[in-house]
Order: C-alpha cells, then structure tokens, then sequence
C-alpha cells in the first residue's frame, strides 16, 4: 500500500503572505492502486470470490438485455447504464453489512442495486414500469429503493442526494446502531455545491459516512481535466480536514480492500472521501453516442475490463476454469431473460396508487 504526499510550502516567519505563494500544508492521501493482492490476503474465501465473479456477469448481462428491450421501447424514459463499473458495486456490497449500513447514489443505480442483492425481477420490472418492481413502477431507472436492504436511491439530480447521504449518517450516529452511509455521486457532482455543505457537516459533525466519487472520466460529455481545476478529485478531502483515498475501480481486489477500509474508518465516526477510478463502457445514458471518446480510448479501456480481470485471476489461480465460468455465464443469461419475461407479465400499477406512498410513514397527523 503505498502514499501520495502532496508537499507543501510554509508561510514566513513574520506572517506577511506573498499572494503567489499559496499556503499549503502537507497531506497523505492512501493509494490502493499499487500492491498486487491475493483474495487470501484479503480474507475473501474461494466461494466468495466467485459469487462476486457471478454478481458482476448479473450486473452485466442485466444492463445489456436492459438496453435491448430499451430499443424495443419496452422500457421508457432515461436509462443509465453500469456496464464497466461493476468492480465498484461488487466491491462496497461484499465490504458493507448490508440491511444495516445504508447506500445511496445517483441515477445510475442499477448495478448497486443488483450487487447488494435486489433481485433481477424486482429491477427489471421496475424498468418496465411495472406493479412488481422495486419501486412499484413509479421510480423507473434512475429511483430504486430497497427498505430492506437501506438502498435510499436513486437519485436524479445531480449532487442532489449528497446532503441526503450525510443526513442518513447523522441518523445512525443518533441512533447509535452502529450503522454507515455510503454515499455515491460522479466526478462532475463533486463541483457542486451541495457536494461540499455535505462534506464539510460530516467532517464538523465527525458522522459515520463514506463519500464515494465514480470517477468514470466524464461528467455527460465533459472529461474531468475540462471541469476540475485539480484532477485528483479524493484530494478535495483535504479541505474538510477528512482523509482522501483513490482505489483503482475497475479491480475488485482493490475496490473491496479501500471500502473495507473507509468503511471501518465510519465505523469510527472518521468521514472520508473515496475516489474510486473507474469506465463506463456505454454512453452517458440511451442517447449519448460518446463521440467524444475516440476508438482507441474506448479499446484501451476494455482491455482493464474488471470481469475479464477477475476471470483471469480464477483461472489463473486454479479456482475455476473457463468452461465452469461459461456454465456461470449462461445461469446468469437464463436469470436475466427470465426477468424479462416477469417484468412483461407484472401488470400496470393501477391509476389510483400514484397517491400512494409519497411518505414511508402513514401516520402522519397532517395527512388525511
């Protein structure tokens, strides 16, 4: 594990500043990136480490047949798609206590959502707009939720859910569960201002949370170096007096070691920010052709594919093989057709629940 140290300049002795010379102090930010680990070395069991192997193909092959039946029109609206981040997703849900900590992101929330244990059904369906999903068809791609398991969205507006986040972990805190927020946004939400109230109540607040930024190099159409002045977005923590971290996002050994660190941090009542770097293969979302990203970037990226590298690492290491991983491969091909064949048959919820469940408690004194 190694360190990046930001070196710093001082102020003169008598105090008078020198405009250009801006006051910095000296700053370890952890690294994720550098040491080659074992699963052993990270306590994952043999086991384990392949049902993170299928979580990530669920995660994939859900997000594909997705944009299929989004070119049928049998799903509406936006449609925001994971394909290539799925070491991030596989990685917080294997380090979290899910039913226990909670997680909040943005729009594109498929993939947590699958990786945490919601069903491929329940997803689908909400997809479709149907009584049978998630979200009982009213939330669509961008808004799922789970009670169970403390998924709080879902989210559209960019930077929107951050301050949301972080009331979720002063929630915990007073309750004293024992609990964390996991909190997801993009590389282009960290610029708003919603983004830095947040980090600078739960640094004040000392509140057990984990801002996560998915750095996936654009924000929409805009790459990072067009919309950040410092482009190491995790050193942004410094300014709140948290730690900053960066992870590697498309390895899941790496993903998994940093959110099992961060996390024990909120465990603490320590707030930190996490970047995580990561890809997303597709567009922005269902419109966007990316051309803005040339061929050759696009070809670079597949080659740091996470689910080829975590196939590799099993095979390489004799924990599978490749026709065992093809059996995996088609299991999660039939889960996923099957979650279209559900979602088509789960029927259109009725007209009069749309003034249903606009608050999770029912008995509020001003509602009638």
């Amino acid at each position: 594990m190694t360190r990046k140290t930001a070196r710093a300049s001082t102020p003169p002795a008598n105090g008078e500043q020198d405009p250009a010379n801006v006051i910095r102090t000296e700053v370890e930010y952890k690294s994720f990136q550098s040491d080659e680990v074992s699963h052993t070395d990270l306590g994952l069991a043999d086991d384990q480490l392949l049902d993170m192997y299928r979580n990530m193909l669920l995660q994939r092959r859900f997000e594909e047949r997705a944009a299929q039946m989004y070119g049928k029109q049998k799903i509406s609206g936006f449609l925001h798609l994971y394909i290539g981040q799925e070491a991030v997703s596989t990685g917080v849900a294997n380090a979290m206590k899910i039913g226990e900590d909670s997680v909040i992101t943005a729009y594109r929330d498929h993939g947590i959502a699958l990786a945490m244990g919601m069903t491929s059904n329940e997803c689908m369906a909400e997809l479709f707009g149907k009584v049978d999903g998630c979200s009982k068809g009213k939330g669509g791609s961008m808004h799922f939720f789970s009670a169970e398991k403390r998924l709080f969205g879902g989210h559209g507006i960019v930077g929107g859910h951050i301050p949301v986040g972080v009331g979720i972990a002063f929630a915990h805190k007073y309750k004293e569960d024992g609990g964390v927020c996991i909190c997801f946004f993009g590389d282009g939400a960290i610029n708003q201002g919603s983004f830095h109230e947040a980090a600078n109540l739960a640094s004040l607040y000392k509140l057990p949370v984990v801002l996560v930024v998915e750095n996936n190099e654009y924000a929409m159409g805009t790459a990072v170096h067009r919309a950040s002045a410092e482009t190491d977005l995790f050193k942004q923590a410094t300014g709140y007096n948290m730690p900053g971290a960066l992870a590697d996002g498309m390895d899941v050994f790496d993903c998994y070691r940093a959110f099992s660190d961060h996390i024990a941090m909120a465990r603490d009542n320590q707030p930190s920010l996490l970047e995580v770097r990561t890809y997303r293969y597709r567009g922005h979302s269902m419109s966007d052709p990316g051309k803005y990203r040339t061929k050759e970037e696009m070809e670079n990226k597949k080659n740091a594919d996470p689910i080829i590298r975590l196939k590799a690492y099993l095979v390489g290491h004799n924990l599978a093989t490749n026709e065992s991983l093809d059996v995996i491969d088609e299991d999660v091909k039939r889960e996923v057709k099957a979650s279209v064949e559900f979602a088509e048959k789960s029927p259109q919820p009725p007209l009069e629940s749309i003034y249903e469940d606009v608050y999770a408690q029912k008995d509020y004194p001003f509602l009638k």
